[in-house]
């Protein structure tokens, strides 16, 4: 990964941004529209009612205007049907006659002024999520939350949208997109009906808790989250040993993580990450399985399983074009889970996890695999233009959402799984935890605050109502100062988010196994925190429910890549 992209956001630029200007400016506002604004002192954005306008897409230069008849919009191959009800709007789409790259979605309204905007991200966060005032081109995936001071209000779609959607909103008015490509080209629909998203929102109530509102909000997007899977903390080898690593310090991961078990407490994991494909340092998975559970200690294991290997059928194998331009990218090969005998050889693989007796696996690379692209790379277009799946017929959301749910049903049920580089809006409900933010580090502390932080503060209204939600490792490592990462480590617990540490086992001492221990006994009573003080002033919060964190120390932050 370039991580001098870090911070990168594109702008959504070309015909779709003028489409949306024009559409804005177009016109007085309907009669709908201007009820909507009856009520001055009121900063709720009403969008359940007919759009004003909907556009739509075969490729960003090939614009269709829909007219609308009832709840049908409608154009030559094309109808988009927006049904208002009582409290969502169902969006679904036909285009018989047309390969549909994208629909805009468009509310004229007066958006009040001064309103404080948060939205999410395609994927994992990469330490930019944070409330700011109006932008209009800011591209917000999924969902988006205004604050006006007292009251918090959340808009966005259920999970599980057969299309990927962001939002915009702009003075006069907001936008709903749905990108409903195939790879980067049109979606063959043919004669069925494409359940593109339902919109949902949540009017909250003045005074109350923001992020306790942003919650409540994440639970009417998602009715239906996995049972709750129970305290998960433990051990991973990836931040000191970074794919170096074998069977014998694992074994000593798991020493170090029945050490740290709160008496009582739920069994710890240890989780081996990637470098165990080598045979020589890892001889037998299953032996590995059965000494981890000896030391009452729940065995997990990293997978990216759509990477495929040199010599696999190139017809099996997803388009190097999804790189654009990005050709270096070309010799990651990987499977298109759209083809049968491709899909057949990841279920093979997962298989044989759960026959070694992980209990835990962790799924990473597949948003990128799919979609050749890291989600700080997507803006506005979640891959480039100018390829598509074997199949031809799904969005990429379908795509990926089943893919998602082929993982579950090849685990089962009883297997934990943790989505990493995963969507959390199309996850949520299938998998058990999701990595919510860009890694962390073993090496530089800048990256830990960055992105641990970060992802922590801003989704932690996610957790526990989409899934369990997973801010990274806590490295200690020579290479990092304790003192920055015994801050990130208390942190980390009293989130009462999944706590996984990595720690070097020469830069253990007495004082970092007692903190190890706190944070370990803190961590298992599934602590609840509330809401950071200076929440809607920083990017990584310091002030949390009487807990004062210095994450940036005497130095200040470093202002360079990392």
């Amino acid at each position: 990964m370039d991580d001098a992209s870090l911070l990168t956001r594109r702008s959504f630029v070309g015909k779709a941004v003028a489409a949306t200007v024009g559409g804005a400016a177009a016109g007085a506002l309907s009669q709908t529209a201007s009820a909507a604004m009856a009520s001055p002192a009121s900063t709720y954005i009403d969008l359940f009612r007919h759009p004003d306008s909907v556009m739509a897409y075969a490729g960003l230069e090939n614009a269709m205007k829909l007219a609308r008849i009832g709840t049908r919009w409608q154009a030559s191959g094309v109808e988009v049907e927006a049904s208002p009800e009582a409290a969502k709007v169902a969006i679904r789409v036909s285009a018989p006659g047309a390969a549909l790259t994208q629909i805009h979605v468009r509310w004229n309204m007066s958006v009040a002024p001064g309103l404080r905007g948060l939205g999410d991200h395609w994927e994992r966060s990469y330490g930019d999520l944070a409330w700011r005032g109006m932008e209009p081109e800011r591209v917000m995936p999924w969902y988006f939350a205004t604050y006006d001071g007292s009251t918090l209000h959340g808009y966005g779609v259920e999970i599980g949208a057969g299309a990927l959607c962001f939002w915009q909103v702009d003075p006069e008015g907001v936008s709903l997109w749905l990108d409903v490509t195939n790879g980067g080209s049109g979606v063959a629909l043919g004669q069925r009906q494409l359940p593109a998203a339902t919109v949902v929102a949540r009017k909250g109530e003045a005074g109350e808790p923001p992020m306790a509102a942003l919650g409540k909000f994440c639970r009417v997007m998602c009715t239906k989250p996995r049972p709750a899977p129970g305290v998960i903390y433990g051990t991973n080898d990836w931040y000191y040993a970074y794919g170096n690593s074998s069977q014998e310090q694992i074994l000593e991961d798991a020493e170090l993580a029945a050490s740290l078990r709160p008496k009582g407490g739920p069994r710890p994991f240890t989780v081996i990450d990637e470098g165990w494909a080598n045979q020589a340092k890892f001889p037998d998975m299953t032996h590995l399985a059965d000494e981890i559970r000896k030391k009452e200690v729940r065995p997990g294991i990293w997978v990216r399983p759509l990477r495929a290997a040199r010599g696999t059928n190139p017809t099996w194998l997803m388009s190097d074009a999804r790189f654009g331009k990005r050709t270096e990218r070309a010799k990651e090969l990987a499977y298109d889970p759209t083809v049968p005998e491709a899909l057949d050889a990841v279920r093979a693989q997962l298989r044989q996890l759960a026959a070694w007796g992980y209990e835990l696996v962790k799924h990473d690379f597949s948003t990128y695999d799919m979609l050749g692209q890291w989600g700080f790379e997507m803006g506005a277009q979640p891959t480039v233009p100018g390829w598509s799946f074997h199949d031809r017929s799904r969005t990429n959301a379908e795509i990926i959402a089943g893919f998602y749910r082929e993982i579950r049903e090849t685990l089962g049920e009883k297997t934990l799984i943790l989505g990493c580089n995963t969507m959390g809006q199309l996850s949520a409900g299938i998998f058990d935890a999701q990595r919510t933010g860009d890694d962390t580090s073993g090496k530089v502390w800048e990256r830990t605050r960055r992105m641990g932080v970060n992802t922590i503060a801003f989704r932690l209204p996610q957790h526990r109502n989409f899934f369990v939600a997973d801010g990274d490792c806590v490295a200690v490592t020579r290479a990092v100062p304790w003192q920055q990462t015994q801050e990130w480590l208390r942190f980390v617990a009293a989130s009462g988010t999944s706590l996984i540490v990595s720690v070097e086992k020469q830069a253990m001492g007495a004082e970092q196994r007692r903190a190890l221990g706190e944070a370990f006994s803190m961590a298992a009573s599934e602590p609840s925190p509330e809401m950071p003080a200076d929440w809607f002033e920083s990017t990584t919060p310091e002030r949390w429910s009487g807990k004062q964190f210095a994450w940036c120390g005497d130095d200040g932050a470093y202002p360079f890549t990392v």
